[in-house]
């Protein structure tokens, strides 16, 4: 006996179309060689280029943007060549993200500063239709603070989270409080060289966000 099945056109699987200029990325960008995990995801226009993704990178993870880097993007190196630094063969500031021709799960790195090595593993998680009213780009969730510049890299980031815990800060406390008639600036240096490490766990979204729309227009911010 012949069965007849009968398919609608809403269950045929067909080729996602091919990502254009008026494209969205949803990227979610995470630091390697620290735990627990701290990560960034972003809303990042098709039209950026790479300098315009890096530039995102940077504010999203509190980076000053003082030293080198690279996206590995299947497997070519994309990057802004300075004298005695390394060369690439492609400028940045010419290769959009939607000329890389990337789909949903794929991965590419970001490298910053070569000396700390800083590698963020990055992941498409979703490609979609731009919002002819959104704000680009844009940073939609994250966890932790940036390690701080030039503190040496995974492992001297996680020896100066022991170093600087809670039990320091107390003892310092204590210390003050032990030395009342010492002056705010014989405390000063060790202040100092305090303040990046404090806070580690806080991440604020919305001042990244207001610090990401002066990218693409100094005088706008957003809530």
């Amino acid at each position: 006996m012949a069965i007849t099945v009968l398919v609608s056109h809403d269950d045929i699987m067909t080729e996602p179309d091919l990502p254009t200029s008026s494209t969205v990325y949803q990227l979610r960008a995470v630091l390697r060689g620290i735990s627990p995990l701290i990560w960034r995801r972003l809303l990042v226009h098709g039209d950026a280029s790479l300098a315009d993704l890096h530039a995102a990178l940077q504010v999203a993870f509190a980076w000053d943007g003082s030293h080198l880097h690279r996206f590995v993007v299947h497997g070519t190196e994309y990057g802004i060549c300075y004298y005695g630094g390394p060369v690439f063969r492609d400028d940045p500031t010419k290769v959009s993200l939607v000329d890389l021709g990337l789909r949903v799960g794929e991965r590419f790195r970001y490298d910053y500063d070569f000396t700390d090595d800083w590698h963020h593993d990055i992941r498409v998680e979703q490609v979609m239709a731009a919002d002819p009213n959104g704000r680009y780009p844009r940073c939609t969730g994250g966890r932790r603070s940036g390690p701080p510049e030039d503190c040496g890299g995974p492992w001297a980031f996680e020896e100066g989270r022991q170093r600087y815990g809670i039990f320091f800060m107390a003892s310092l406390l204590a210390d003050m409080m032990e030395h009342p008639d010492a002056r705010l600036g014989d405390y000063s240096e060790q202040l100092s060289e305090l303040r990046p490490w404090f806070d580690l766990d806080r991440f604020d979204r919305r001042a990244t966000n207001r610090t990401l729309a002066q990218l693409c227009d100094p005088e706008r911010s957003v809530a």
